[in-house]
């Protein structure tokens, strides 16, 4: 990497980190290009070379914290396939989720970032893939299919549950001052829930484990595809 490109992307970074903490600290609607430019120690019009408005900046925001969460996913899956156990499962994706802040507020309920991250037609389509119902949807017929969840439920059913259990424990512990005495470890009671209502009674084999994470992992990167155009179209480019 030439120094040109390094302190670019050092700039970019601190542009970046900074519309965060005001973001989170004060909402889409009351921040400002020259407060965040300000907070990173940029001039007003640095911010503009990398993004064309504060709205295409929060884009990028969003898309780079979202494509941190699939990335991580991608790695954990791949380094021990038997991550996509419905149990294990559940802690990878609330876990990564917990440490986006900005899915936090959205979880919330941010109408004003929900209103500026679905503003555009590619936006609003990818949004939709990736939010707790529809990866449910897309999981669960996956984990039914190699036998990885129970067979005696409609599969609907089991979909309903699952996304029933991330957006409730996500809700909870993303709060953990709420959580009643005596609760040491949240994630292995996630776990244990995950897998009374999904699981079978007798774990898969090693092959089924592996053709179910190798279809996940299809998911998850051809989301991430999807995040870099996203991010790709958030940004101008600089010849």
């Amino acid at each position: 990497m030439s120094r040109l490109v390094e302190l670019h992307s050092r700039k970019a970074a601190r542009i970046l980190d900074s519309a965060r903490e005001l973001v989170l600290d004060h909402g889409v609607g009351k921040v400002t290009v020259s407060e965040i430019s300000r907070a990173a120690g940029v001039g007003k019009g640095t911010v503009y070379l990398y993004w064309p408005s504060k709205e295409d900046l929060i884009r990028g925001l969003f898309a780079r914290d979202l494509l941190t969460a699939l990335e991580t996913a991608i790695g954990d899956i791949t380094a021990d396939p038997a991550r996509v156990r419905p149990s294990r499962m559940a802690q990878l994706v609330v876990g990564t989720a917990l440490k986006l802040p900005l899915a936090h507020r959205l979880q919330r309920g941010d109408p004003e970032l929900l209103r500026l991250l679905t503003r555009e037609p590619g936006d609003r389509e990818l949004y939709a893939r990736v939010n707790p119902a529809a990866m449910a949807g897309t999981v669960m017929p996956i984990l039914h299919r190699h036998g990885l969840a129970r067979r005696d439920r409609p599969l609907s059913s089991q979909v309903y549950a699952l996304h029933a259990v991330l957006s409730g424990f996500l809700a909870t512990m993303s709060d953990p001052a709420s959580a009643p005495p005596g609760v040491a470890d949240p994630a292995e009671i996630l776990a244990d829930t995950t897998a009374l209502l999904l699981e079978p009674s007798s774990p898969p084999g090693e092959a089924a484990v592996a053709a179910a994470a190798d279809e996940i992992l299809a998911v998850f990167r051809d989301l991430r595809g999807a995040v870099l155009d996203l991010i790709d179209r958030s940004q101008l480019h600089r010849q």
